[in-house]
């Protein structure tokens, strides 16, 4: 069985290609006999692979999943569009390679009933005093699994919507490509009938569980180097909408 397997960020960058072909000698293999086949290939990569997060086709797997002919698989560090048809709950999920335009966000998820919107913009930090991070940073490159990431994203949005039933629009949009110093990097928002339905708090829940599941990563770029940035937060299949 002839698997192709994508890799992302770190992974990308060790193997030398975002995409490597492993022949497996036998059917119904797993996800960790294609860790396995990855670290044949490629011994530097076995650190970052065994921490890697796995996916198969575009949810999260685990070790012992089995791969099917035709699957796609992916492996990638932990996670430092489209829109809905409804107009009266109006969704966006965007993956941008240019500025966002917050005004046109906004008009987007504005109904007639709505009173309130609440939106949380990331900005690329210049300058950063936290371990694991370049002290000063001339500019960012984010990387995405880009079908996976549209689909996180609607979970993060549907998530919102369990939790905060009185929200009627959500915008999530991630920049990917390089960016300089002081542009958006990401943006989330929320819209409601009034500022006590929600959006303050599905904001915020919506930026903290997009850093967590949707595969996006940023790699910092600065006068002392680069380096990707990986979070801590090990998505599982737990993590996978029902």
């Amino acid at each position: 069985m002839q698997v192709n397997v994508l890799l992302f960020a770190t992974l990308k960058d060790i193997a030398g290609s975002n995409k490597v072909s492993l022949l497996l000698p036998e059917e119904n293999a797993t996800v960790d006999d294609i860790r396995r086949g990855l670290i044949d290939l490629h011994p530097a990569i076995e650190r970052n692979v065994q921490a890697a997060i796995a996916s198969v086709n575009r949810e999260f797997a685990r070790g012992d999943s089995v791969v099917l002919d035709g699957d796609e698989v992916a492996f990638f560090p932990p996670v430092s569009g489209g829109s809905s048809e409804s107009p009266e709950k109006p969704e966006i999920y965007r993956l941008p390679n240019t500025p966002i335009d917050h005004d046109e966000i906004i008009a987007t998820i504005t109904t007639p009933a709505t009173g309130a919107v609440c939106l949380f913009s990331g900005m690329v930090r210049g300058e950063t005093q936290r371990e694991g991070h370049l002290p000063q940073t001339m500019r960012l490159e984010y990387e995405a699994y880009e079908p996976m990431a549209i689909v996180k994203m609607q979970q993060v949005a549907a998530e919102i919507r369990e939790r905060w039933p009185l929200v009627l629009g959500i915008a999530i949009a991630q920049r990917i490509g390089l960016l300089k110093v002081g542009q958006n990097t990401v943006l989330i928002a929320c819209s409601a009938a009034h500022r006590d339905d929600g959006c303050f708090e599905a904001a915020r829940y919506g930026i903290d569980r997009l850093k967590e599941i949707v595969p996006v990563w940023k790699k910092e770029i600065g006068l002392d180097g680069e380096r990707w940035i990986e979070g801590g937060y090990l998505p599982s299949v737990e993590d996978n909408h029902t």
